[in-house]
């Protein structure tokens, strides 16, 4: 038998020898990040989506293996494990296998063959079974026992016929078997509980779909539809398949066919095996799509994570509303808040005119270059506003930020903390400010789920989701770095190695102490061991620090290796390193690495990081879009060509921002020329892209666009 590495190996098409050290990493306790980043001699730099995926399939095989030495051990605690049963069991690939190799002698409820049992009519079962020609009546007249409750030939047959029944239910080759025709050639139907009613769920009020061709968000809208009671949902097979391959499975090829034994079968599959198969096989499909709705949510976070920062620049938050008014915060380049105020712009045209000269007084006394409008109520009123204040500044531009998960923010203990002295809407427009100039600092406050760019986010199952989402957040926080002396709780938390409580105590100890110096002070932090500071350090940024090395991604146990490539290569300490990348590979970058005895990604990876001391990756990827004037609904005209930012990625389509307030719909058929099995293969979310608007329905709000035909 294969060990999990070697299928581990196999199943990703990476050398064992790397996965071997993969396992031994993880075992020893090191981080994702930390592996992908400092250990790539190791693994032969493997992505850390490869790692990734490489740790949820070891948890999943090692899970399995525990549970296939617990079946073993119970069978046997029983004395009916045989070489053979073992042998299947240590076989067995997936959960659903072992489960159904266990199932004839797991402990069950009382059941019609349970009770059957107990009366002593296994070994007639046993015999109408072996279809030997003999007659079921006959043998079972030697069963007829009143003190067992066996009052006549007709109740034997009939406890027989239920052992038989249940047997063939516990067979597990047989379950297979149906499971596999059951995906292959089964349908999916759906039916409206009130058909008269009408809801989002119309569409699906008379479905019926293949299962082999079913999509994930028709799963899951499906299932969702089921949950609120308005769909009932069955699965089908067409036809006598089902009961056909019973009955081939349960009766012998012998010219008297046991009509007997017939009957069992199929009793069998009406009333036991199809209804499991049933139920499993929906299982099967829901996980499916949740575990593609969370790969979807995954892909989509990142990018927004990763959007490029507006830095350096004085920015106004405005977060729209119409009762309460617009809440406005000043934030200065490092996020620290200026100036808040209440305007009411929505109200009529003085209020609108008091609110643009309230807000021109505080873009003047403190030199706003950016308005943040979040997305929300009252967002196309606020928009329109801050386009007439803006014609005052034509230096100024403003942006359409996505405020979902802000009042989630603004509302919880990190908030009350982090702004004691502002109420909960204030804290909101704070919040909007900073997504413009730090999206990842700020969005790591926010629990993933609320951020909403997923879809049926929801129904998946929330352990599943956490961890995937918080895998995202963590590699993108310490794919860009932190630096030390201004990160918040939140965002130290997300860096590799560090603990609610580590991060509180860096905050606490900088606080205490004044900025740090360097890396090395770290490790005087209380709680924060050799081996977080290991896992750490190389994720940590100390700008105020002498030690240039201290602001770069070069891990602390590479500062020799990094001062050896500056010697050999005749760089001088203090120097200017931006040709240092383009030196190394002129000198050889396999040469220089024996020469220094160090692995020749590692090598690279310091002059690269030297080349560009302080880099934010970030800085690479195509700038927002910061706009001046505004765009309605009414304005867009079939064939108009436009430039948007892709908002969300979702199975069906591509949501764009346009400019409007309602973003725009590219339907997947729409996104490029070539047949597409997910958008995500060509868009992410982030991307700018060009568009031509199809149509427009101002009654319904929705846009259609496409991108294939911009590119024409």
């Amino acid at each position: 038998m294969q060990s999990i590495t070697e299928i581990l190996a196999r199943e990703l098409g990476q050398k064992l020898e790397y996965v071997q050290n993969v396992v031994s990493l993880m075992d020893e306790g090191n981080t994702i990040p930390f592996i992908a980043r400092y250990r790539k001699e190791m693994h032969g730099a493997m992505d850390d989506t490869t790692l990734r995926a490489l740790e949820t399939r070891l948890n999943y095989l090692r899970n399995l293996e525990s549970r296939r030495e617990e079946v073993k051990k119970s069978i046997e605690n029983q004395g009916k494990l045989t070489e053979d049963l073992s042998a299947a069991i240590d076989a067995a690939a997936t959960m659903t296998e072992v489960e159904d190799l266990y199932r004839p002698y797991k402990q069950k409820r009382q059941t019609r063959g349970s009770m059957a049992r107990e009366k002593g009519l296994a070994p007639l079962a046993e015999a109408i079974f072996a279809q030997d020609g003999r007659d079921p009546a006959a043998l079972a007249a030697d069963f007829v026992d009143e003190e067992k409750g066996i009052c006549s030939v007709e109740e034997a047959l009939q406890g027989a016929s239920d052992i038989i029944a249940e047997d063939l239910s516990d067979d597990a080759d047989l379950r297979k078997a149906l499971r596999a025709l059951v995906l292959r050639r089964g349908n999916l139907t759906c039916k409206a509980e009130n058909p008269e009613e009408d809801s989002v769920y119309r569409l699906y009020f008379d479905f019926s779909q293949p299962i082999q061709r079913l999509l994930d968000h028709q799963i899951l809208a499906l299932n969702r539809g089921e949950k609120e009671g308005i769909l009932k949902i069955s699965v089908a097979l067409p036809g006598n398949d089902g009961p056909a391959l019973v009955c081939r499975h349960a009766l012998k090829p012998t010219l008297n066919v046991s009509a007997f034994v017939r009957a069992a079968a199929e009793d069998a599959y009406d009333r036991l095996i199809f209804p499991a198969i049933q139920r499993e096989v929906r299982n099967e499909l829901s996980d499916r799509a949740y575990g593609g709705a969370i790969h979807n949510f995954a892909l989509n976070l990142k990018p927004l994570l990763m959007q490029p920062p507006v830095k350096g620049f004085v920015t106004m938050g405005l977060d729209p509303g119409y009762r309460n008014g617009c809440k406005v915060a000043v934030i200065d380049p490092t996020g620290k808040v200026l100036d808040t105020a209440v305007v009411y712009p929505t109200f009529n045209e003085r209020k609108k005119q008091e609110a643009i000269s309230v807000l021109s007084g505080l873009m003047r006394r403190h030199g706003v270059r950016h308005i943040a409008i979040g997305n929300g109520t009252a967002s196309r009123e606020t928009e329109e506003m801050a386009v007439e204040l803006l014609r005052s500044f034509p230096e100024a531009s403003y942006m359409i930020v996505n405020e979902a998960g802000a009042s989630v923010y603004s509302a919880s203990p990190l908030a009350a903390e982090e702004f004691p002295e502002y109420d909960v809407n204030l804290r909101s427009a704070v919040s909007i400010a900073r997504r413009l100039q730090d999206p990842l600092a700020e969005l790591v406050k926010i629990d993933p789920k609320a951020i909403g760019v997923g879809q049926y986010q929801h129904d998946c199952p929330q352990k599943e989701l956490d961890a995937a989402l918080g895998a995202v957040v963590e590699d993108c926080v310490n794919a860009v770095g932190v630096d030390a002396n201004t990160a918040s709780r939140s965002l130290l938390q997300q860096v590799s190695g560090l603990t609610a409580t580590t991060s509180k105590n860096i905050v606490a100890y900088r606080e205490e102490n004044g900025p740090f110096a360097s890396r090395a002070q770290l490790k005087k932090v209380p709680k924060l061991g050799p081996k977080a500071f290991e896992q750490c350090a190389g994720f940590l940024r100390i700008p105020e620090s002498r030690e240039l090395l201290d602001n770069t991604g070069v891990h602390p146990e590479s500062y020799a290796a990094a001062r050896a490539l500056l010697n050999l290569l005749g760089f001088q300490k203090g120097g200017d390193f931006s040709q240092l990348t383009a030196r190394l590979e002129k000198y050889g970058p396999s040469r220089a690495a024996a020469e220094l005895a160090v692995g020749e990604p590692t090598l690279r990876d310091i002059a690269k990081e030297l080349s560009k001391p302080g880099r934010d990756p970030r800085d690479e990827l195509p700038a927002p879009i910061l706009r001046k004037d505004v765009l309605d609904m009414k304005d867009l005209k079939p064939g108009m060509e436009l430039t948007g930012t892709v908002r969300n990625v979702i199975d069906f389509g591509v949501f764009v921002d346009i400019g409007v307030h309602q973003d725009g719909l590219v339907h997947i058929s729409e996104v490029c020329s070539r047949r597409l099995r997910h958008p995500s293969e060509v868009v992410k979310v982030g991307d700018v892209v060009k568009v031509v608007v199809l149509a427009v329905d101002e009654k319904r709000k929705r846009i259609s666009l496409s991108m294939k035909q911009a590119a024409k």
